[in-house]
């Protein structure tokens, strides 16, 4: 879809259909979405009066506006209430409203900036807001499908402005929106790809594509790297599969320094059966979506690249899958760490954690001073949470401050867990140094406070992931499917990390 900025009255926008909105409670409506009222002869003021339109958030109001402006359609949106609008407002509603247009076979649409203005929001963020509803809200993964001859995807969408001043901050907004949203979108893409096609490999040229084209520097280490480097935890998941481990290794240099400022890690499991200890059936096609983290990591450092902030951000996605077979990992095996450290496999299943406990030795080694890890970890995660929030666990509260606040600035809603030193006694072993699982009590604790062992004292993040990387239904600009989730929060927290803000 190309987005484009125009300086044009709304009554005079030619196209399928034009989108005004409606703050809930409203009775008379003012600003662009009066002009259209009274234009149409107080169709909108009708609908409120008798009750059938409100404004409240997630409505709309379509109407077909038989010669009496421009466009053909006019699409009230509800914006909830005043006080309770912000940016994740402005992109749930252009999410909703496009698809509502979509359905309706509209192909070029214009909007105007919800909420510009209101609450302190200014053109180029709320144009960026916009932009990334758009896009988000408006995702399909349908490469597998026939194409059905009356699909009509919406082909244009214009931000209309009446002030010309405005036009360069709404088109550096907008083109920030678009960059961010097509990583997402991206993640979504990776995350909703079958197994038998997103191979480890396959992963790994997705990730050289987006260093290709993002500039970065990317080496592909194999297994026998893997091997001279002591990745035991990691190649032990991985000897189950006939298809080798790769560990991706992104790097992007903003800033003055050699070494990096940020690391990046995410889990690249392209699909988990379980291994020995082999999950259900039922479900286990969603399997192939545990490397959603890795995928995560790979399309935030797309768009970090291109938008180019002064920071050194670096990227480590361990990638294999988790089968079973005569050569795979067995309960009671013990593996060792790069770091040297031997872990009891107790369950072959938690399997996330032995190759995260890798690659997170492997950031200590590059020298990253502070970390953020995402990972599909562990089922006790949807249970405490669901599908609402992320869990978050953290070793620096100062960090863990800086990473919430950047995940609330996107709308990526995290939780912070506990991490009270009583938990470890529940990963302590009798035969090594750690075993990877603690029991069915605080299962995403256990596993965090596994991950906090190869650590040491790096200021460190690990989000599970595990309830938001896929939704059941489409809501806001979400579809059903790949979320994308947490891009958005690790871009911010390198943009944030950038700009100095605690």
């Amino acid at each position: 879809m190309n987005i484009e900025v125009q300086v044009q009255d709304v009554l005079t926008y030619k196209g399928d259909a034009l989108i005004v909105n409606l703050f809930d409670g409203v009775k008379k409506p003012g600003g662009a979405t009066g002009a259209v009222d009274q234009a149409l002869g107080g169709l909108i003021s009708q609908a409120i009066a008798q009750g059938e339109f409100r404004g409240k958030s997630g409505t709309t109001l379509l109407l077909h506006t038989q010669g009496k402006v421009k466009a053909e359609r006019v699409l009230v949106a509800g914006l909830g209430k005043q006080e309770q609008f912000g940016l994740e407002s402005v992109r749930v509603v252009t999410g909703q409203a496009l698809r509502v247009l979509r359905r309706h076979g509209c192909r070029r649409v214009g909007t105007i900036l919800h909420g510009s203005g209101a609450g302190g929001l200014g053109v180029k963020e709320v144009a960026q807001a916009v932009t990334e509803g758009a896009l988000l809200g408006l995702y399909t993964f349908d490469r597998y499908k026939k194409k059905e001859e009356d699909h009509k995807p919406i082909q244009a969408l214009a931000l209309l402005l009446r002030d010309r001043v405005q036009v360069a901050e709404v088109r550096g907004g907008s083109g920030t929106g678009q960059i961010i949203a097509r990583a997402v979108n991206l993640a979504r893409d990776l995350v909703n790809e079958p197994s038998n096609s997103l191979t480890p490999q396959a992963l790994a040229a997705q990730a050289q594509s987006v260093a290709k084209a993002g500039k970065l520097t990317c080496q592909i280490l194999g297994k026998r790297q893997l091997e001279r480097m002591g990745m035991g935890a990691f190649l032990g998941v991985a000897q189950g599969s006939d298809r080798p481990p790769v560990l991706i290794v992104l790097s992007y240099r903003g800033g003055r320094r050699k070494q990096p400022d940020l690391g990046l890690v995410g889990k690249g499991i392209t699909f988990d059966s379980g291994g020995i200890s082999i999950k259900p059936s039922e479900g286990m096609e969603q399997m192939k979506g545990d490397m959603a983290g890795g995928a995560a990591v790979i399309a935030a450092m797309g768009a970090i690249a291109r938008i180019k902030p002064p920071i050194n951000v670096t990227a480590i996605v361990p990638a294999c899958e988790n089968l079973p077979s005569g050569s795979a990992l067995k309960p009671g095996d013990v593996v060792r760490t790069m770091d040297g450290k031997t872990i009891e496999v107790v369950n072959t299943d938690a399997e996330g954690r032995l190759v995260l406990a890798d690659a997170l030795c492997y950031a200590r080694r590059l020298g990253c001073p502070r970390l953020v890890d995402a990972a599909t970890l562990t089922g006790a995660c949807v249970v405490a949470l669901g599908s609402v929030r992320s869990g978050a666990f953290t070793n620096d509260q100062g960090w863990m401050d800086r990473v919430g606040a950047a995940a609330q600035a996107v709308g990526e809603k995290v939780w912070q867990m506990p991490m009270d030193g009583e938990y470890d006694e529940q990963i302590s072993s009798d035969v090594a140094d750690v075993k990877n699982i603690g029991g069915r009590k605080a299962g995403a604790v256990t596993a965090a406070k596994f991950l906090a062992r190869f650590v040491a004292e790096i200021p460190w993040v690990h989000l599970d992931i595990a309830g938001t990387t896929q939704a059941d239904k489409e809501k806001g600009y979400t579809p059903k499917g790949a979320t994308g989730v947490p891009v958005q929060t690790l871009i911010r927290v390198a943009l944030d990390l950038a700009a100095g803000k605690d």
